[in-house]
């Protein structure tokens, strides 16, 4: 039999289409590792036999002109999948069983991928290092105790661990790319409106974006195809040409010119951060790339803007639960105490955190001081990145200010978690694509990524500028499974 381990999704829709391994084989190899992994706490709902019986029947009648034939993926479970529990990471939607799929789990499935389950997250998402979840935290396999990152946490780890060969996530303020930096993996974040929102458990509308998460820029490139299409039930939905993102894949980037933004250098960055930005520019020059220095002015703004608008948009978000119609219910005495005793034993410490602050900012008295201000703020970061972006044809920035700390190490302090995010907001609150990819790692052996962030719906030009960098990082993840041990 072939060699399943390490297999990039590419190389597997190859194998499958070539004959040399069947849809059986692929999903029987990742649902044993996935039996042995428990300890990462990587998964929150299995459909492991399901997952089973439909690559048996795929096998029997394959349809190789699928782009994803036969592959079993595991989703983020923020995803609705119809039939399959739904939670979000929350006690609230504990026992949830969506009665519709969400457009792009739909679109996974239409390409002939299987779901192999439902991975673990941070309660409706919030959250950087997937502490939050009421199902528990994850862990990474990097290192034992150490976070995956948040809030696409579960999915990263899975993916580092080689539970599924490639995954979804959501990205609100970097919950895509921070996993991915923290694993040693690719997350890209696509354009806002390109891939649909519809059936994704909503935290904050308008910075919401579903992203592939990967072992690498091709797979990164064929997932997006799939995932991405116009959705007339979502009214975020952009229509705009698509592309055929892997076939258009280069690595040749001679002339590009690439900015440097002086702002994301802040204070106190540890020196492994700056080495590991300097060998990414490094790298671009050799490549032929031009670096040009380039100012984004209001990027110290991002975070505060950020943590006012996304809780005014959750608080209003999840308004809906309130254990009238689905999700969990606490009897109370009248309709008002039913109410305020689900929602106070339903949601976890950092969502009420969020209820509360989102609430406040959008109060009588309060809306224009605060979220109005915060939206005029969230104007002038996108105007910034439109000046940029008449100078160079992308960005680069490193993914994170650190590697992956150990679970617990910031639990208590919400402002140092909040602080993780600082490189990745700003292209949330201007709807831009960014992808992360490895680049290194600090001195303890844990990876670190660079991010590349691009104009608004050009996936293919900063995955080209990604698989040019990583043909020449050649980022190697050397996994020894302790976690099956």
């Amino acid at each position: 039999m072939t060699e399943i381990k390490n297999l990039t999704l590419v190389d597997l829709v190859s194998k499958v289409k070539s004959k040399e391994i069947s849809s059986k084989e692929i999903t029987e190899y990742f649902i044993e590792r996935s039996k042995k992994s428990k300890k990462l706490n990587s998964y929150i709902t299995e459909n492991f036999e399901k997952a089973k019986k439909m690559a048996d029947e795929f096998d029997k009648k394959p349809d190789f002109k699928c782009k994803l034939p036969g592959i079993p993926i595991a989703v983020k479970d923020l995803f609705c999948t119809k039939n399959l529990r739904t939670t979000a990471g929350s006690k609230i939607l504990e026992n949830f069983v969506p009665t519709y799929e969400s457009t792009i789990t739909e679109n996974l499935w239409s390409s002939g991928a299987i779901l192999l389950g439902k991975l673990n997250c941070d309660e409706f998402a919030m959250g950087s290092s997937n502490e939050t979840s009421f199902f528990g935290n994850v862990q990474n396999p990097i290192s034992e105790n150490l976070v995956p990152g948040g809030s696409s946490g579960g999915s990263a780890s899975a993916l580092a661990a080689d539970l599924t060969p490639a995954t979804i996530g959501t990205d609100t303020g970097g919950s895509i790319r921070q996993p991915a930096s923290f694993t040693g993996t690719v997350g890209l974040k696509p354009t806002y409106g390109s891939c649909s929102r519809y059936g994704i458990v909503a935290f904050a509308s308008s910075l919401d974006q579903a992203g592939p998460m990967t072992k690498d820029v091709k797979d990164c490139s064929l997932l997006l195809e799939v995932m991405s299409s116009y959705d007339n039930k979502d009214s975020t939905s952009v229509q705009f040409k698509r592309g055929n993102y892997l076939d258009k894949l280069s690595d040749n980037i001679k002339g590009k010119k690439i900015g440097i933004p002086k702002e994301y250098r802040i204070d106190k960055m540890p020196k492994e951060i700056e080495d590991l930005w300097q060998k990414g520019i490094n790298i671009i020059k050799d490549s032929g790339a031009e670096i040009v220095d380039v100012s984004l002015p209001n990027t110290n703004y991002a975070l505060p803007a950020y943590y006012i608008v996304a809780p005014a948009e959750a608080s209003s978000n999840l308004a809906r639960y309130d254990g009238v119609k689905y999700g969990f219910r606490s009897e109370g005495t009248n309709l008002i105490d039913m109410y305020e005793k689900t929602r106070s034993k339903g949601f976890g410490d950092e969502v009420k955190r969020r209820i509360m602050i989102g609430t406040y900012v959008l109060s009588s008295g309060y809306y224009d001081a605060y979220y109005l201000k915060a939206q005029k703020v969230r104007r002038l970061i996108k105007n910034d990145f439109d000046e940029v972006y008449k100078k160079v044809d992308a960005i680069l920035t490193p993914s994170t200010p650190s590697s992956a700390f150990k679970i617990g190490e910031k639990k208590d302090d919400p402002v140092s978690m909040y602080l993780n995010d600082i490189f990745t907001v700003p292209v949330n609150l201007a709807g831009l694509p960014a992808i992360s990819i490895p680049a290194g790692t600090d001195k303890k052996g844990y990876p670190l990524g660079l991010q590349i962030i691009g104009k608004a719906f050009d996936e293919q030009n900063i995955l080209n500028i990604a698989y040019s960098m990583e043909k020449q990082i050649n980022f190697k993840n050397n996994l020894n499974d302790w976690w099956m041990k």
